[in-house]
């Protein structure tokens, strides 16, 4: 039914009046809606909440600048300039028939490097035969002189070569220390040495100025000749290596290293060496000690290196005389007991140091803003997190954290077969538990395998 044409209109004025209201109160919330809408610049602080600030470690108490410790080198330009080797410990002229390549490896803390380099030269080894290993993940910046003397990393690499006129490698990036191990034995295969020699670069030696055999003196280089031609004798027997003062100086057989399959580089610095020696010696290696002077461990550097070589006044005058009017002291003399007291005490206060035998690793803060700058403290701090991932790999590849693998009856296809703590009395006692019941079980269906090959 249509509406009435009165009906009609009340319903439009009805609707009409409900449309003006919607209207007013829309445009209402949209004026007060806009007073109130937050600015912009405070719209990202009112609707989201503040970002953290980055909060930093207290800022580590600064330490004084190294200074060079071979004064002479610092204005030498060719090694004529450098004090001569004693003549009681130049090299054997002709070279010895033998290769003698010894590695030292170097990763930071120049003043110790270049000190325990200094240190063999004057124990006549000779400078063609030391292989300097960059080792300090900086590529070749070290080689390009990038890096400044109060950089960790830093290394002399033109004195190295030119006036030390020793070898330098570089590796492609930072090895730990179980892969720079199996780069020297890598280098020694290239090279087709059938032995090396390898030195921890924070442990110079000196030769035994007061040894004599058969009335005739000899060299640290001398004797260490002496020990590799011993080891080379076809009915010397399964050698790995030879230790002088542990394995401060190690003499090693190459193909030894090569047949136990090298260096665990899962285990990258403390316990490697242990897994190492352990896999040696269950493949019945053997590794000997042997001496060829005095070797020492030290955590600081002689101010002046110029002492190794044994250099003293001419004349008595009280003030210091040039270099050149120095000369080589004697052999045995009281500048040679001088010095072997000084590395005693340097030995002695390094395993003294309440803060630990290694902090030499961390003493240096510069270098900031030179290519592979990294933080001297964030770096230490990274290698021993490093440190005690290996111990825990360790472990769990035997089965046990102690070293002595095979007084433990351990073998080498134990390798990550072993239960993780077998040695713990309450396992034992569940095992023997696990083979009793294994064998009654084993028992009884041995009979039940009889009874019915009766019937």
């Amino acid at each position: 039914m249509l509406l009435s044409q009165g009906r009609l209109r009340q319903t439009i004025l009805a609707l009409t009046l409900i449309s003006v209201l919607a209207c007013s109160f829309l445009l209402f919330r949209a004026d007060v809606f806009e007073k109130l809408r937050v600015p912009q610049q405070f719209k990202s602080e009112v609707l989201s909440p503040p970002k953290p600030t980055p909060l930093y470690k207290a800022t580590p108490e600064l330490r004084p600048d190294i200074t060079d410790n071979f004064p002479r080198a610092t204005e030498a330009n060719s090694s004529s300039a450098l004090p001569e080797i004693p003549p009681w410990n130049k090299p054997p002229q002709p070279h010895v028939k033998e290769k003698t390549p010894l590695f030292i490896g170097f990763t930071r803390n120049w003043r110790l490097l270049q000190q325990v380099v200094v240190s063999y030269i004057a124990a006549g080894w000779p400078p063609e035969d030391i292989y300097v290993v960059d080792n300090s993940g900086v590529m070749q910046s070290n080689q390009k002189g990038l890096l400044t003397l109060q950089n960790p990393f830093y290394l002399n690499y033109s004195r190295l070569t030119t006036l030390l006129e020793v070898n330098v490698l570089t590796t492609p990036t930072l090895l730990t220390f179980a892969q720079l191990q199996n780069f020297f034995t890598s280098t020694a295969l290239e090279k087709e040495w059938e032995h090396y020699f390898w030195a921890h670069m924070d442990s110079p030696v000196v030769s035994d100025e007061e040894y004599e055999e058969q009335g005739q003196y000899r060299s640290l280089y001398t004797r260490a000749v002496t020990v590799m031609r011993e080891t080379m004798q076809p009915d010397y027997g399964p050698l790995a290596a030879r230790w002088f003062a542990y394995d401060r100086l190690s003499l090693v057989r190459t193909q030894a290293y090569v047949d136990v399959g090298g260096w665990d580089t899962l285990i990258p610095f403390y316990m490697t060496d242990c897994d190492m020696h352990e896999r040696l010696w269950m493949r019945n290696f053997t590794i000997e000690d042997a001496k060829a002077g005095l070797v020492y461990d030290v955590a600081s550097g002689i101010d002046d290196l110029e002492i190794f070589y044994r250099r003293k006044p001419t004349s008595a005058k009280e003030e210091e005389p040039p270099a050149a009017v120095m000369k080589p002291d004697g052999r045995n003399s009281p500048e040679y007991h001088e010095l072997l007291r000084n590395l005693d005490e340097m030995q002695r206060a390094k395993n003294e140091d309440k803060a630990g035998r290694n902090t030499w690793q961390s003493a240096q803060q510069g270098g900031q803003g030179e290519p592979f700058y990294r933080d001297g403290a964030g770096f230490e701090q990274g290698i021993s997190m490093t440190m005690n991932f290996g111990r825990d790999v360790f472990e769990a590849k035997w089965g046990r954290g102690p070293c002595n693998l095979r007084e433990a009856g351990v073998g080498e296809n134990d390798a990550w077969r072993l239960v993780p703590g077998w040695e713990e009395e309450s396992l034992q006692r569940q095992a023997r538990k696990d083979r009793e019941i294994g064998m009654k079980q084993r028992q009884k269906k041995q009979k039940e395998n009889q009874q019915r090959a009766r019937s």
